[in-house]
């Protein structure tokens, strides 16, 4: 894995009026990508629309016509899989990076998220903060670390949830957010929407509840059985998927968390790291590389290779990637990475002492 670590943390830690700064501003960063990389092009942005879609409805077509016990769990993990490459296309609109038009992103992310259960606004807005705030232990709004105080303080089924199931919480996040923070991604009312986002808010929490009324008409006629098989247990693997990721992108003990005054959004954004998924990289649209990605949340997903090529020699050892197989990464990241120093401007994960 390739990092950058301050050799002096707690020098730093013990004088907060120090501002550990970067050799490179993101002007520097810019500059070195391509400007084609910064545009959409609505037709190859529709193209993954379609493809992902397309692909979604063979399965269905597949699973229904083998209909096999053999088969599902195949099927399953296959169309899981494609759940996820459809919740990127959606992460696209909701970045403004699918297309320039406004109402298409919108339309085309509702329809992405939607039929995954995704309040795609709700989501949308607190995914814009989670942005505006990476890597900042304060400000954040997923996959921070919890503080060595506020670990020790955890119920078990909190840590259960948070350390040890944490593959599946997605839904749960959707209802309660982050721990320590308030509201829901479904309620315009909730402290992390502005008072001018409540229609949209509530466009999309109502189409998500269309959405969990026809799979309840088909649980009522088609049998629990059926739903099961051809949804849920996708869903599932979705889930696992979104989380899986999303949690990789900002879980490992080499990454920093800043806290006040030596927090900026340069070092913030730089706060993740690039993965390899082998085969899946092209299914999930390369969503493993993310360190381009947050620094510029602007370029489609189909020129972050190209970006990520070209700001490499300008972030130096600053820039993290990790070409371990994902297995290894989630095993280290799952035994190292619990909770942070209570003091401290600049912090890593640490792990319990057995």
């Amino acid at each position: 894995m390739v990092i950058f670590r301050a050799d002096n943390v707690t020098s730093i830690s013990s004088r907060p009026w120090v501002r550990e700064t970067l050799p490179f501003t993101l002007q520097d960063v810019r500059r070195a990508i391509p400007a084609h990389c910064f545009e959409s092009n609505l037709w190859r942005s529709l193209a993954y629309f379609f493809l992902d879609t397309g692909i979604i409805a063979g399965l269905y077509a597949a699973a229904a016509w083998i209909n096999s016990a053999w088969f599902f769990p195949v099927f399953w993990l296959m169309q899981g899989t494609m759940f996820w490459a459809l919740f990127v296309v959606g992460h696209d609109c909701g970045h403004g990076s699918f297309s320039r038009y406004g109402w298409l992103n919108s339309l085309v992310g509702h329809l992405s998220h939607t039929p995954i259960l995704v309040p795609y606004h709700g989501w949308r807005i607190s995914h814009r903060t989670h942005h505006a705030n990476t890597g900042n232990i304060e400000t954040d709004e997923s996959w921070y670390p919890v503080t060595e105080s506020q670990y020790q303080q955890m119920t078990w089924y909190e840590k259960l949830a948070r350390f040890h199931i944490f593959l599946v919480v997605y839904p749960l996040y959707l209802f309660k957010r982050s721990p320590g923070k308030k509201g829901s991604h479904f309620l315009p009312g909730s402290e992390i929407f502005r008072p001018q986002e409540k229609y949209q808010v509530l466009t999309s929490t109502a189409l998500l509840g269309l959405m969990v009324a026809a799979l309840g008409a088909i649980g009522i006629y088609g049998g629990l059985g059926f739903l099961a098989r051809y949804y849920l247990m996708p869903y599932l693997v979705f889930v696992v998927w979104l989380d899986l990721v999303t949690f990789l992108h900002h879980t490992d003990a080499d990454i920093p968390w800043y806290r006040g005054k030596d927090w900026y959004f340069l070092k913030g954004a730089m706060s993740t790291v690039d993965r390899d998924y082998g085969l899946i990289n092209p299914i999930h649209h390369n969503i493993g590389t993310h360190v381009a990605h947050h620094i510029f949340l602007s370029i489609p997903h189909y020129h972050l290779l190209e970006a990520t090529a070209a700001l490499k020699p300008v972030l130096g050892e600053h820039y993290r990637s990790d070409r371990r197989p994902i297995w290894q990464s989630l095993w280290q990241a799952y035994k190292s990475c619990y909770f942070v120093s209570d003091q401290g401007s600049k912090v890593y994960y640490q792990a319990p002492k057995k």
